[in-house]
């Protein structure tokens, strides 16, 4: 695995001069970040050695290379899912790539349905701890010691100063913003009734495909991450409604340029 790590990096510090400091995952409906990047090179997924491609219809497969808020950035536009058919290694892969391309700090959007009932739809939500449903861990299986311990520690899987930064953000520009827990399943169903009141139990409060395998990842190769979620869709009963990926990308890209700024200013003041 390192060595197809490696081979990966080595080919895309080929293609770029940039040697980024911070790596960026864009999710569902989520990808008008990068048009805020002053963007230097773009390299499709598809001619990167060992990297899987990304099959989701939302999402464009490209690794973006540039300048955010004064920094060197690395951007995932569109990311792998579980439930795309690919191990949780390999979801992952990317971001071991990156921290060989030099990232510092890992930022991840997505969008999630809200299972905490005094969410609305469009509430935008900062990650500050997950609960791993996916039914394994992507670091099972011989650890690389190279680039993190067996048992890593997970006390801090969001960056407590990075989130406290963010929220002063939302404020000063009378952004509402809410602060909760992301559980990560594997999809692709959306949750049935029960399933979401089961989410709510464990004492989530939005509900996701991603992020968490990632995350993991990250926080094992000693990575500041911070997440932020835009609830979709609700999982709450007697405001349940059946939702479609359409319905998900437009009210993910309604409430997008919001977290556009937060994530833009927040790059700009770490």
């Amino acid at each position: 695995m390192l060595e197809k790590i490696k081979e990966s990096a080595a080919f895309i510090q080929s293609k770029t001069s940039i040697t980024p400091s911070i790596g960026i995952i864009l999710g569902t409906g989520l990808g008008g970040l990068v048009k805020e990047i002053n963007v230097i090179d773009t390299i499709s997924y598809e001619n990167i050695p060992n990297f899987p491609v990304s099959t989701v219809e939302s999402h464009s497969g490209k690794l973006i290379f540039g300048e955010l808020g004064g920094k060197k950035v690395v951007a995932m536009q569109g990311r792998f899912h579980y439930y795309e058919g690919y191990s949780l290694q390999q979801v992952t892969f990317p971001v071991r790539v990156m921290k060989l391309l030099g990232i510092e700090r890992l930022f991840v959007s997505n969008a999630s349905g809200g299972v905490n009932p005094d969410f609305e739809v469009g509430e935008i939500m900062i990650q500050d701890d997950h609960i791993n449903l996916f039914p394994g861990n992507p670091l099972i299986g011989k650890n690389i010691d190279e680039l993190g311990p067996r048992f890593p520690d997970m006390s801090d899987p969001y960056d407590p100063g990075m989130i406290a930064l963010a929220k002063q953000i939302a404020s000063e520009n009378n952004i509402k913003v809410s602060v909760g827990i992301y559980a990560g399943l594997t999809g692709p169903t959306l949750e049935t009734p029960a399933e979401y009141q089961y989410v709510r139990n464990i004492g989530a409060d939005a509900v996701g495909m991603s992020t968490v395998p990632e995350v993991i990842v990250a926080r094992h190769m000693e990575i500041p991450c911070f997440a932020i979620s835009i609830i979709t869709d609700l999982g709450v009963k007697g405001k349940i409604q059946k939702v479609s990926v359409q319905d998900v990308i437009e009210v993910a890209s309604r409430q997008e340029p919001k977290m556009t700024l937060i994530m833009r200013e927040l790059i700009s003041r770490i």
